[in-house]
């Protein structure tokens, strides 16, 4: 048998449902940070607010992402290994992917303090070419031989051109004080990165057994506990490249998506559907338990609580349940189509409405925000919009993978 042919017996079927539950997840973050600006709605519609104790929907959607990038660590390992790579391999693509995720957060969250009165150039403009840099240096581009793969290669340097000399020009204004970019404010994607690095590296030490994810798990979520008791203040000034669990509370949700998924779509601990259900149930109840017996060192997205972490991935866990039910058990997919683009290319789709925002602000348009639910309704709108768009843009083979 052949070695092309056997990659192919051994590569991994795609389980449509997690691509859903990613496409879900975008749809509904652009959806929240869109919302998140209209007046006069029900306080379940916004995050809870600093200093406050609780969870709303909106609290839930970042956790869902963390989730499922977990989810999807042990299928891409899998995939890859099927096709060849070696350990090295899957290690050095899991930093470089990693850190670049750190990258571009770095670049966006630094492009919203850029000072146009210092850094000669206006806040739009710079944003405006800071994504263009992003897109083409970042870009998948397609395999290609001779001149393409020149045009490709040009474009990419092109691109790493271009933020290089955004970068070199750009100034801040931090309380009066002219400053350079802030290399730790990442905010989500930087987030998303030393997650999902410091769980692939777990993944890695324990070659993926099942027993020691549960421990690793376990322990997040105990170092977790640990920083909130105020036990392991001095890792908090620790560089994050020597750290980068940081407090474990956001790997701790990445795990807990690794562990569904060994549950759920590898037959080494269950093997039946029914079998899957009851312990993917038990594995609900279990993180639900732990979150409430938690409770004492609080509810809460901000500083990214013990009972915020168990109680999202509790609620992750039901949601794939049933989205795998749906789409995987009872073949009911065509209701997500739309959804498609966002699930597939998804950093790109989380980058649109920042890149919409900055084209705007080029052009000099208002974005009217709304007040009540017609607020609701445009940004609802506005999601759909940018789903198109992501759409348009995949076509020409515009991919920014995560």
């Amino acid at each position: 048998m052949t070695n092309s042919v056997q990659n192919i017996i051994n590569s991994p079927k795609r389980v449509l449902s997690v691509d859903i539950f990613r496409g879900i997840t975008i749809l509904v973050m652009v959806f929240v940070n869109d919302v998140a600006s209209v007046k006069g709605l029900p306080w379940w519609t916004y995050h809870i607010g600093h200093g406050e104790q609780g969870m709303t929907y909106v609290d839930v959607v970042f956790p869902a992402f963390l989730f499922i990038v977990g989810m999807a660590i042990p299928l891409a390992i899998k995939k890859r290994k099927s096709t060849g790579d070696t350990v090295w391999n899957l290690l050095t693509h899991t930093v470089v992917r990693s850190l670049s995720l750190v990258a571009i957060g770095v670049l966006i969250m630094n492009g919203r303090e850029v000072d146009p009165s210092v850094t000669g150039i206006s806040y739009a403009a710079w944003n405006v070419l800071m994504f263009i840099g992003v897109i083409l240096f970042w870009n998948l581009y397609p395999k290609a031989e001779g001149n393409k793969k020149m045009l490709f290669t040009t474009l990419k340097w092109i691109g790493l051109a271009l933020l290089i000399l955004l970068l070199a020009i750009y100034r801040r204004d931090a309380n009066g004080e002219v400053m350079w970019i802030n290399y730790k404010n990442w905010a989500i994607l930087g987030g998303i990165g030393w997650a999902y690095l410091s769980v692939v590296l777990i993944y890695f030490i324990t070659k993926g057994n099942f027993k020691w994810l549960t421990v690793s798990l376990v322990l997040l979520v105990i170092l977790n506990v640990a920083f909130k008791a105020g036990y392991l203040n001095f890792l908090r000034v620790a560089p994050r490249f020597l750290w980068p669990v940081g407090s474990g509370s956001l790997a701790s949700i990445t795990m807990a998506g690794v562990l569904l998924s060994k549950l759920f779509l590898e037959k080494s601990i269950a093997e039946s559907l029914k079998s899957k259900y009851l312990w993917s149930i038990s594995y609900t109840i279990l993180l639900f338990v732990a979150g409430w017996l938690l409770m004492p060192f609080g509810l809460a997205k901000i500083g990214s609580t013990p009972s915020w972490c168990l109680f999202s991935a509790g609620i992750c866990v039901m949601i794939f349940m049933a989205l795998y039910w749906i789409v995987d058990v009872k073949n009911i997919a065509t209701w997500a189509t739309f959804m498609k683009p966002a699930g597939s290319n998804p950093l790109l789709t989380y980058i649109l409405p920042d890149i919409y925002y900055a084209i705007f602000g080029l052009y000099h348009f208002t974005s009217v925000a709304g007040e009540g639910w017609p607020g609701v309704l445009r940004a609802l709108l506005f999601s759909l919009f940018i789903l198109g768009i992501a759409a348009i843009m995949t076509k020409m083979k515009i991919r920014l993978q995560l």
